[in-house]
């Protein structure tokens, strides 16, 4: 923690020492030491009228010492003190059951009975067992049993499907030449094939007169081309003026006019695109029934 050093003493001394404090994380003599301690869990404060839940993940400071051991591995408590209310709240670990255990000051947040196993999962979707499933598993020969068979069809699952797939790269890449000629063959068709389309593209857009770029066409443009056909010779369904007539044929008015207005620009593009719906029939009606 930064603390304030005058001055006149900056690199004689620290400011933990100016001050006469301890550095947070400083072994005591007494084998203690301050620690930043997070709540593993929610813990209702018994101390707080009324009572109040400490929220999983909230962080204290907290003094953590060593109480016993279980086995080789040493139980560890952690003592930290509720600021809402300045209650003492005493944490320690739980090595036979690998969980916490609130032993001073509050209880653990009952979640409700969620059966065999608790409702929540930890880090990667491993559930967390109650002490009595975590009893019954241990003492449960057949449970057990279980549980390692599913495990070793899981593994021999994976160890088969590891095996195919490096089969599956020894056999495409058992030579190199031959998987790399592969590959820049189908490369240079798809090269080939990009650049006639952009030629293509580019020559419709220069007949066209314009400069908006053109879509790649997609299989509902061919579905929808496929319903469109135009009149030929012979086909009744086509009107018989449309037949014996030139499709951009002038009209006799529109050589008279020299300087054609908006107005007569309009008639002239609403005649072409009159000609145009009766020229065209849909093949099938795409809103029949049928």
């Amino acid at each position: 923690m930064g603390r304030y050093v005058p001055p006149d003493l900056e690199g004689t001394t620290s400011g933990n020492a100016l001050h006469k404090k301890r550095a947070p994380g400083t072994l005591r003599k007494d084998g203690t030491q301050t620690v930043r301690f997070e709540m593993p869990f929610a813990v209702i404060c018994h101390t707080c009228q009324p009572l109040q839940i400490i929220g999983q993940g909230v962080r204290f400071n907290a003094v953590k010492a060593r109480v016993g051991q279980y086995f080789s591995t040493p139980i560890w408590s952690f003592a930290l003190k509720h600021v809402a209310c300045g209650g003492a709240i005493e944490i320690r670990t739980d090595p036979k059951n690998t969980a916490y255990l609130v032993v001073k000051g509050g209880k653990a947040r009952d979640y409700g009975d969620g059966g065999d196993e608790v409702r929540r999962e930890g880090e990667g979707g491993v559930p967390i067992l109650t002490a009595e499933e975590r009893e019954r598993r241990r003492g449960d020969a057949f449970a057990r049993l279980e549980g390692e068979v599913v495990d070793k069809g899981a593994v021999e699952g994976n160890a088969r499907r590891i095996a195919e797939l490096y089969r599956e790269k020894e056999r495409d890449w058992e030579d190199p030449w031959e998987a790399n000629r592969k590959m820049r063959t189908s490369a240079r068709r798809e090269r080939k094939v990009r650049k006639r389309e952009e030629e293509a593209d580019e020559a419709l857009k220069v007949r066209l007169g314009t400069d908006m770029e053109l879509l790649p066409e997609t299989e509902e443009d061919a579905q929808r081309v496929k319903l469109v056909t135009f009149g030929e010779a012979g086909d009744d369904s086509v009107p018989s003026h449309t037949r014996h007539k030139a499709f951009f044929e002038k009209s006799s008015a529109s050589r008279l006019v020299t300087a054609p207005s908006k107005v007569a620009k309009e008639s002239r593009k609403e005649a072409l695109r009159r000609q145009l719906v009766e020229n065209t029939r849909a093949a099938l009606d795409p809103f029949g029934d049928d």
